[in-house]
């Protein structure tokens, strides 16, 4: 079995579709023409270890849509939330498209696929790194490039 199938096995396991993918590919390309919002939805100490590049920080057990309408005004901005290999990220998109927001969607295989793709992610100083928190050991599975960094 492909590691993309493997990918999607996992991944429908946990999410509904209910937002709808973005792949890292073409998130690169949107972040090229500054037309796109990047959100984190993991966890502080996975963020400071490292993030893709302009993403905002805003949690999962912490998320505030308050802060986030607070900070993005205008409801057609296009989102994409990512996590680890997004299955939170889905639920954070969830609460994004309940409060009205019409452009959100969910990178597919998160911050792990996009390392995978040897796409860049830096860490708190904005320093380029290969460290990627991996969440737990378990989950570190998918993450096939770089440094896996666990609790």
């Amino acid at each position: 079995m492909s590691a993309q199938k493997k990918l999607d096995k996992v991944l429908n396991q946990y999410n509904t579709h209910s937002i709808p993918y973005i792949s890292v590919e073409e998130l690169k390309m949107q972040q090229a023409q500054g037309e796109v919002v990047v959100l984190d939805s993991r966890e502080p100490k996975e963020y400071e270890v490292s993030h893709i590049e302009d993403a905002q920080l805003v949690g999962y057990t912490h998320f505030s849509i308050d802060t986030i309408t607070e900070n993005i005004k205008d409801k057609d901005t296009p989102i994409v939330v990512y996590c680890s290999l997004g299955i939170r990220s889905e639920e954070i998109g969830e609460k994004l498209k309940k409060a009205g927001f019409t452009q959100v969607k969910n990178l597919y295989g998160g911050i792990f696929e996009w390392k995978n793709k040897e796409y860049p992610v830096f860490n708190l100083s904005e320093k380029e790194t290969d460290s990627v928190h991996t969440c737990t050991k378990p989950w570190s599975k998918w993450l096939k490039k770089g440094i896996k960094v666990y609790d």
